[in-house]
């Protein structure tokens, strides 16, 4: 047997392991409808990361009692788009003020 014709193959045809592993997450970053305890700014983040929602929920806690984290949840309510949605509310705010004849 020549491993050298089977090495040249393995190379040129990598495995599809490290495929398999990976995580698929969406595109763009949304506040889902499941899993949502207020805003679902935690339930996206955490669907974005690949990551278990507890663990994002536990960070922003600590970062509450640290003192950004209601400051960090509420730049998230406003930037993160709803699931489904076109635009973050942020968005659809300056978007209504800017079509306001003057």
């Amino acid at each position: 047997m020549d491993t050298t014709t089977d090495t040249a193959e393995a190379i040129s045809h990598p495995t599809t392991d490290h495929e398999a592993s990976t995580v698929s997450r969406p595109q763009t970053m949304y506040r889902p409808f499941h899993g949502r305890m207020l805003a679902g700014v935690a339930a996206g983040v955490a669907d974005y990361l690949g990551v278990d929602v507890t663990f994002v929920r536990i960070i922003l806690a600590v970062l509450t009692i640290l003192g950004p984290g209601v400051p960090i949840y509420l730049v998230g309510w406003l930037l993160i788009p709803e699931e489904g949605a076109e635009q973050s509310l942020a968005g659809e705010l300056i978007q209504s003020l800017s079509s306001r004849p003057r």
